[in-house]
Order: C-alpha cells, then sequence, then structure tokens
C-alpha cells in the first residue's frame, strides 16, 4: 500500500511539474512577443490544415503592419464592438461574463419552453450563445489554444488571458489582435481586411468602413457572404455612434 501510494504521489509531482513547465513555456513565447511579432496562431493553422484537406488549396492573404498603420477609427470600432472595457480591464470582464451567462440561461429556458410546446417531430431551433470573452482572451485563444471546449482549455485560456495582460502592453496586444484575427475564409488582419472589402490600406479606412469590418468579427466567414446585409449595416451604425466615447489605450 506505502509503495502505491508513493507511486502516486511521484506521478502527481511530475504532472505539476509538467503544469508549471507547460505555463513557464507559454510565458516565454508571450515574453518574446514584445520583441518579435508570432508568425501565426493556433487558430490560423488549424484553418490551414482545413483548407488544404477540404479544397486541396490554401488561399491566404495577410500582411502585418504596426499599430500606427492601422486607422484609429478601426481600433475603435473592434473595442466598442467586442469589448468595451478593453483598456481598463485587467484580461477579464467579470461583469460581461455573468451578464453573457444570464443571457444564454434564459436563452436557454426558452429553447426548452419552445421545444415542448412544438409539435413532435419539428427540430428545435438552435440557441443562440452570447460570448462575454475579452479581447486578451480571445487573442489568448487563437495564439495558442484549439477550438474544443472544456473546463481544462478554459482554465488554460484565463491563464494566457493572466499573461498576455501581465507581459504585453494594452498598445501591443491591440496590435497583436488586430494583424491575426480572421475577417473572411482565409483573410487574417486590418489591413488583408481592409484591402479585401474595401481596396484601401488599413490606415485609410473611414469611419463606417472600420464600423462594418467591427461588426464581422462574431462571424466572418457568415458575414463575409454577405458584406452589406441590412444587419450588418443597421449593427455598424450602432458601433459607429459609440465609437466615439472609447478610449484607445
Amino acid at each position: 500500500m506505502k509503495a502505491v501510494t508513493q507511486a502516486l504521489l511521484r506521478l502527481l509531482a511530475l504532472l505539476l511539474l509538467g503544469l508549471v513547465a507547460l505555463q513557464l513555456y507559454f510565458a516565454g513565447r508571450i515574453a518574446l512577443m514584445n520583441l518579435l511579432d508570432p508568425q501565426s496562431t493556433s487558430f490560423q493553422r488549424s484553418e490551414i490544415w482545413r483548407l488544404a484537406s477540404e479544397k486541396q488549396q490554401v488561399l491566404w492573404t495577410q500582411q502585418w503592419v504596426e499599430l500606427p498603420a492601422i486607422s484609429k477609427h478601426l481600433q475603435r470600432a473592434v473595442i466598442a464592438s467586442e469589448d468595451a472595457s478593453f483598456a481598463e480591464h485587467a484580461g477579464v470582464d467579470w461583469d460581461a461574463m455573468e451578464k453573457a451567462w444570464e443571457r444564454n440561461q434564459k436563452a436557454e429556458a426558452q429553447l426548452a419552453r419552445q421545444t415542448a410546446r412544438a409539435p413532435a417531430g419539428r427540430p428545435a431551433p438552435p440557441v443562440k450563445v452570447v460570448g462575454g470573452s475579452t479581447i486578451t482572451q480571445q487573442l489568448a485563444k487563437n495564439l495558442f489554444l484549439s477550438g474544443e471546449r472544456n473546463f481544462v482549455r478554459k482554465g488554460q485560456e484565463l491563464a494566457l488571458t493572466l499573461m498576455l495582460e501581465a507581459l504585453l502592453s494594452k498598445q501591443r496586444l491591440l496590435e497583436i489582435y488586430l494583424n491575426n484575427v480572421e475577417w473572411g475564409e482565409g483573410v487574417f488582419g486590418a489591413q488583408a481586411a481592409a484591402r479585401y472589402y474595401f481596396r484601401v490600406d488599413a490606415a485609410r479606412l473611414s469611419t463606417n468602413q472600420a464600423a462594418r469590418l467591427a461588426v464581422m468579427l462574431p462571424a466572418p466567414k457568415r458575414f463575409e457572404k454577405r458584406p452589406a446585409s441590412p444587419y450588418l449595416l443597421s449593427r455598424a451604425a450602432t458601433i459607429e455612434a459609440r465609437m466615439g466615447a472609447v478610449d484607445l489605450p
């Protein structure tokens, strides 16, 4: 019995050591981002694999530009749309997460009521899940993690988020995010998106153009098919009205 206990303790110690080593590895990679631009993200690599597997070709456009070369309109629009408290929070907006959880709970309860009243055999409508992730959390996930959802991955996302906030400035976080976020199938970063949708450089985006790009971020592949849909234009007008109140980091 004693030998089994010692073996379990050694195994636990090895697992703990491995976990610490993994966090140190992530911290080192993040610290290097103060000097080096990330060449790709985990999400981008998974997209390259998907495109190569499904379509036997990888049509890709991305060009890194420094933050001053990205229109302040786009910077404000993305913050207004994705994370209004970006300049103030320490990586996680707990109030936004709580509100998102409450909205999702209500949506699930409404779905349950609709399903109970629906005729037998009719498929239930999908639940619209509302996210409460900050820009830093999205960056942590895109840079390092897979798309699967579980408590272990969420815990690692939180640890990475805190590391990003501790080791990089808000300006650098925004710069990395805007240069790597997806704006369509194979379209990554502000410069590529500006050229693809409006035939201008990212520095020359107008207020309305910036707002339209920001609205696309939650579902870029869907909005890419209808970049001037009534919903997108209406939502863009709302974001455009909010942009003046956004403080840039």
